[in-house]
This record gives C-alpha cells, structure tokens and sequence, in this order.
C-alpha cells in the first residue's frame, strides 16, 4: 500500500526505529502531507494549487497522500485525476467510509517522508500557515497544533467540539487537549508508538500521546468552508466524545465509582435522619412519597454505573471481533509522466 512517491531530492523515512531527535531550527524536514477525503470533489483542485506553491517553497522533498473515505461524490475520479496531473499526489481509496481518524491513521502509515502534516479538504486550514506549524516543530516539539484563532462554526458545533475537547483532555491526559486541532504536524517516527494498534475506533490525537509528551500549539487563521457543508454534525462530535471517553480513559469508570460513593453516603445519611426521629421524637419517617425517592435515587445510579460498565464491555466486544480501523479497496500512483513533484 505505501508507494514511493516521486522526488528529486531527499530520502524518505526508512528505519523508524530509531530515537526521536530534535532537530536545528534552520533544518527543513521532508514532509508528507495527509488528507482525508470525504464528498469534497469539487475542492481538491484548489486544496492542490494552494498547497503546491507552499510545499515547493520549503525546498525540501513533500508529498501529498488524498485518503477518499467512502465518498458518494466523484472524489476518487478527482483524486485520480490529481495523481496523473501531478507526480507528488497519490491516492487510497478506502473501502467505505470508516470516520476521520481512521482515514488519517491509513494515511500516517502510508506516509514516506520524515514530517507529517494532516489538514482538512475543505480549505478551513490556510495551506499558507504549514511553514508556521513546521517552524515550531524545529524548535525541540514533536507535535503542533494549529489552533484557530476564531471557529467558524455554529453554536451547536462549537459547543460540541469544546465538548469533544474535554473529554479529549481526559483521554490525552495532557495540557495541550483544549488548543487540539485537525490542523498538526508531528515527526512521522511518532507513529512507531501505535504501530500494532488496530482498534476500530481511532484517535490520532490520543494515539500521539503514546509516543511523546512535546506538544505545542499556534494560532492560526480559520476560514470559512470552501464547499458544501461539514459531515460532523453535532451527534457525531458527541458520539467521538463518548468514543474518547471509553476507549481510552477510565474517566468514567472513575465518575460511576464517585456517583456509587456518593449515593452511599445519602444513603447512611438518610439512614441517621430517620433513625435521629425515632430517638428524639419516637417516630419513623412517614409516607411512601419519601420512600420511593431514595429508591429511585439509589436505582438510577445503579442504572447510570451499569451503563458505562457496558459501553467499557462494549468495546472488549469490537476488540474481540477484530475489526479493522479501515481497508483499502485501491491506490492510484501518479504516472511517470505526470508533472511536477519536489526540489531539494
């Protein structure tokens, strides 16, 4: 599945085994740019003649890796096109749409070059802003975020993705999960770190935290969708939450073991209220109203604890099914007569 692509100078990455090493400021890494794709046929050309003037400028080796995830448009037509146009373009096209991360994680694992760059088709990451995410990397981080300076959302979307941010923080486990973005770059031996993960439900960004803790995070501009509208919709954001939360923290798990402490405790205390009336006034607590209430109380943590015991088995269950996190129905190499490519 990996194919080389084209180049005129640089090496791609080979033995990725080795240490992370930072590298000089002044240096240039070979750069591998990741997109999935998703009905965005009518943009790509545009992604491809804004990102080609930006690559080339590095003076470096760069490729571009279009991952079409299940479109229902021409999206693969137009990444084969692409690829015969220009011989630093390849293309996956995965066997139907598996989600975001999971066309990103094909993408990371195909990737040649020493730096990985993923960005969004839809043009809402300036391409022009790649150099300063590739400054900041120099400079001793193995992973940057660009972070925007104003979402172009809506409300719902925006209280959706700060949502999926919080339950990021507690995946991730780190600092930087309020300033996450679609728009990073990281050193590509970062993905020996999760190597052997093969689980359906992907995040990238957790997957990295496996690898390093050098994280940072720019401002950069956001604009506005090119094209179309945006396929997360505020039911998937909440369901990648909740994916978040169970695949990888036991933030919940942790949160049902508090909600149980803490309807023990109004239990022993509504124990020593009525116990307290029958010493001081030699009466019980009257009326079924008062009853029920603590049953339903004591009933629906029971109820809410053994609904995140389930989504953790739920997904021991996908784990045991051994389903893949995507499956690649073809490739599409630019010819040798394709023009363009990178310069060194």
């Amino acid at each position: 599945m990996c194919l080389p692509p084209h180049s005129s100078g640089g090496s791609p990455v080979g033995d990725l085994a080795s240490p992370i090493q930072p590298r000089e400021a002044s240096a240039v890494a070979s750069v591998s740019v990741i997109v999935p794709v998703y009905n965005s046929a009518p943009i790509l050309a545009r992604l491809v003649d804004r990102l080609e003037p930006v690559l080339r400028a590095l003076g470096t080796s760069y490729e571009l890796v279009l991952v079409n995830d299940g479109s229902r448009d021409d999206s693969w037509a137009a990444i084969g096109q692409l690829c015969r146009r220009h011989a630093w373009v390849r293309g996956i096209d995965l066997m139907r749409n598996y989600g975001q991360h999971n066309a990103l994680l094909c993408g990371i694992r195909a990737a040649r070059y020493a730096t990985v760059v993923t960005i969004d088709d839809d043009l809402q990451h300036p391409p022009e802003e790649i150099p300063t995410l590739l400054a900041a990397l120099e400079i001793g981080n193995d992973v940057v975020y660009g972070a925007p300076v104003a979402e172009q959302h809506g409300l719902l979307r925006d209280v959706a993705s700060r949502v999926t941010k919080l339950a990021l923080s507690q995946a991730m486990g780190a600092p930087i999960a309020r300033q996450v973005s679609a728009f990073r770059v990281f050193r590509t031996p970062l993905r020996d770190a999760f190597a052997g993960y093969d689980g359906y439900h992907v995040s990238i960004d957790v997957l990295l935290t496996w690898g390093t803790t050098r994280f940072a995070a720019v401002p950069v501009h956001h604009a506005a969708r090119a094209d179309g509208v945006s396929s997360y919709t505020f039911r998937k954001l909440v369901a990648h939450a909740m994916n978040m939360m169970t695949g990888f923290s036991t933030f919940p798990l942790q949160i049902a073991s508090l909600v149980g402490f803490g309807c023990t405790l109004f239990g022993v205390a509504v124990l020593a209220w009525v116990l307290g009336r029958w010493l001081i006034y030699g009466s019980v607590v009257p009326g079924f109203p008062f009853l029920a209430s603590v049953i339903a109380i004591f009933s629906g943590a029971q109820l809410f604890a053994l609904g995140i015991i389930g989504e953790y088995l739920a997904r021991v269950h996908f784990r045991t099914m051994n389903r893949p996190p995507y499956a690649v129905r073809s490739i599409s190499d630019p010819p040798a007569s394709a023009t363009g490519g990178s310069t060194a």
